[in-house]
């Protein structure tokens, strides 16, 4: 047994559950944890990754998926990501295929049970890390750590930093990573299985196995490469049983900038959330963590601490007489620096600072750590129990804290107000805020939060455009038009912002600014059918109805099912007397969106006017079918039968008009002709 396992002997149970009991325990207390996200909605960046992510629909070829990045852009393009994870995108199709839509229960769940399939398979990770790796005459893996291992694996599985990766959907890449990750270490393991005592053999079959399973973790999520150099410590310590007491000093030596602290800084603020990870958000940027400015700030004590723990740690890892001392906490260091590498700004700039999903590997290696504390304590204490009731303590707290942290993560309203109590000077957490409020219709709150965001971060042009958009529907056209001339001020290339300034402009009868803000949008945004649709509404305002045409067919080219700009073309020539034109536009866009009521409507309204009163009737009554409430269709079908001679039904859809909207001059005026008519109809009769 290992001298670790020896040193928690009072601590833990002394009949040790059995691998199948243990695992089984471990995998279910892992399922307690995050189960309360099952049934979430999809939130933050699971709309774009996901809903919005045209490679999860089976009209997309799966082809597509190894020349896209993870939000379903092209990795040439200049506007990706280029985060290439295809294998994780091929889960979500399948997810997507399996559960008929977008249906979050199915991905939420297929988390959860990553997270505890991951925790399972942790107990063997840790068993050969902390125990050793030594076989039987027969082949089969001794496991010299089962308490240590126990503990660890469930530090592992109930650690609340991980709630990002298992509640948020897009967490995937990071599960994924780490399941190849520890399957490729297993592996590498594996090798040297069937070689027995034979000095310096190998399986090359697991070798190979272990690089491809390697790459598999990569394709997953980048981070996953960094098996290869936890595989490379462990073939030195434990394979190879080399003593490493030189250690290996950094020539790349940064000057000691201002950013060099910061950077330093925010491993500190990762130590923190695996230490303490009772302060979680969803997101640490835009002012979450204001930049040490001076070497006098208190928080440069923070790295400071950081680096003399770790050195401390590296020390006693390369300078102990204690040979299996060395090798665990060596392993335990590397699991811990290795995987956090491609996250560090060391190498490459990467899009954020502080992320909790990053942790989710490099947390293995500080669970080794802890287990490995709580022994050596345990050596040198008489109150084991005391231990024992403080382990206990800080397994329960994380239960707690996750089940907590996982029913934050079920809707974007939550998760994000969560978030303001933890970063309250982070102005995307106001933004996010604000947008959640503007899309459930609370716009005067939505102004709030979205007014904040852009004090925060005064350059922060998105915010600027959501709460000038909410300002144009107020009709408070002229802060609109300021805050989104400042948005194109400050990114000229903005071309969301470019449109809803033209927009405003138009409101303003200011026509030819709008034009010109139309066209500069087009410009940085060539396929943009929406802008396109409202430089035809300009064009009709102005009469230029060619050009308003073939703005519309433009939008249309580029998103055939833009209903608006279909139905705008068929009331433009059904209005200007082109008929014949009319119906071919309304029966094209019919093809297209078969189900759409409103063209439906418009097409009736055509074939109305050119006496195919049949036709005219079947799509008014299919219209109607699909949006019963609208007074309109009943009007225009009372039209068509007052026309037709139907005066009874015409009498019927005028009253029902007049129910749905007894505001409705033209309804009330028709309505009046055909009582006149009728009454006429019944003195001729008497």
């Amino acid at each position: 047994m290992a001298e670790l396992d020896a040193d928690l002997d009072h601590i833990l149970p002394s009949s040790v559950l059995p691998p199948f009991w243990a695992k089984l325990v471990v995998g279910f207390v892992s399922l307690v944890c995050f189960a309360r996200s099952y049934d979430g909605d999809f939130v933050f960046d699971d709309s774009e990754a996901i809903v919005n992510n045209k490679d999860l629909r089976a009209e997309t070829p799966l082809g597509d998926l190894w020349h896209h990045d993870f939000w379903g852009s092209r990795l040439s393009s200049n506007t990706s990501h280029k985060s290439y994870r295809p294998l994780t995108v091929l889960t979500f199709r399948i997810n997507y295929y399996l559960s008929g839509g977008f249906h979050p229960m199915s991905f939420h769940v297929t988390n959860i049970l990553l997270h505890g399939g991951i925790s399972v398979l942790m107990l063997d990770v840790f068993s050969v890390l902390l125990g050793g790796l030594q076989y039987t005459s027969r082949g089969r893996r001794l496991n010299l750590a089962p308490r240590s291992s126990l503990l660890a694996a469930l530090l592992f599985a109930t650690h609340p930093v991980h709630t990002e990766c298992v509640a948020g959907v897009v967490g995937r890449a990071d599960l994924l990573g780490a399941l190849f990750f520890l399957l490729s270490f297993l592996g590498y393991c594996k090798a040297f299985r069937e070689t027995g005592n034979k000095e310096g053999t190998h399986s090359t079959f697991w070798v190979l196995l272990s690089i491809l399973l390697g790459a598999v973790a990569m394709l997953c999520k980048e981070q996953g490469i960094t098996v290869l150099g936890l595989n490379a410590i462990f073939d030195i310590l434990v394979i190879g049983k080399l003593n490493v007491l030189e250690m290996v000093q950094k020539v790349l030596h940064k000057d000691k900038s201002l950013e060099a602290i910061n950077y330093n800084y925010y491993y500190s603020l990762h130590a923190w959330l695996l230490l303490c990870p009772w302060w979680l958000c969803f997101d640490w940027s835009m002012g979450c963590i204001p930049l040490i400015k001076s070497a006098g700030d208190w928080r440069v004590t923070a790295p400071a601490a950081l680096w003399l723990g770790l050195i401390g740690l590296i020390c006693r890892a390369l300078c102990s007489a204690d040979r299996h001392r060395r090798r665990i906490l060596t392993l335990s260091l590397g699991f811990l620096i290795i995987p956090f590498l491609p996250a560090s700004n060391l190498f490459f700039r990467v899009g954020f600072v502080v992320a909790e999903r990053v942790l989710y590997l490099p947390s293995a290696g500080y669970c080794m750590l802890l287990t490995f504390g709580f022994g050596a304590l345990s050596k040198h204490t008489k109150k084991k129990k005391w231990i024992a009731a403080v382990i206990l303590g800080i397994l329960f707290i994380n239960v707690l804290r996750c089940v907590i942290r996982s029913g934050e993560w079920r809707n974007e309203e939550q998760l994000f107000r969560s978030a303001l109590s933890v970063c309250p000077l982070n102005a995307k957490v106001h933004y996010n805020v604000g947008k959640n409020l503007a899309d459930r219709g609370n716009q005067t709150a939505a102004i709030r939060y979205y007014r904040e965001a852009v004090r925060l971060n005064p350059k922060y042009v998105h915010a600027m455009n959501n709460l000038g958009n909410i300002l144009k529907e107020r009709n408070e056209l002229q802060e609109a038009e300021e805050l989104l001339s400042l948005a194109v001020q400050i990114q000229p290339d903005f071309a969301a912002a470019w449109m809803n300034l033209g927009i405003v402009q138009n409101s303003l009868k200011r026509f030819e600014a709008a034009e010109q803000s139309y066209r500069t949008a087009i410009k940085h945004r060539r396929k943009y059918p929406d802008c396109y649709y409202n430089l035809g509404r300009l064009y009709a305002d102005l009469n230029r109805h060619v050009d308003a045409l073939n703005a519309w067919r433009n939008a249309t080219v580029l998103k055939p099912e833009h209903s608006l700009a279909w139905n705008n073309m068929i009331i433009l020539l059904d209005n200007t007397g082109n008929l014949a034109q009319a119906e071919a536009v309304g029966r094209e866009a019919l093809e297209l969106i078969p189900n759409d009521h409103s063209l439906m409507f418009s097409l009736a309204n055509v074939l109305g006017k050119s006496q195919k009163y049949k036709e005219s009737e079947a799509l008014f009554l299919k219209a109607i079918k699909a949006h019963p409430n609208a007074a309109s269709y009943h009007g225009n079908l009372a039209v068509l039968y007052h026309r037709w001679g139907h005066l009874d039904l015409a009498k019927k859809h005028y009253e029902i008009s007049l129910q749905l909207d007894p505001t409705a001059s033209g309804t009330k005026e028709n309505y009046g002709l055909l009582r006149r008519k009728l009454e006429q109809m019944q003195k001729k009769d008497v």
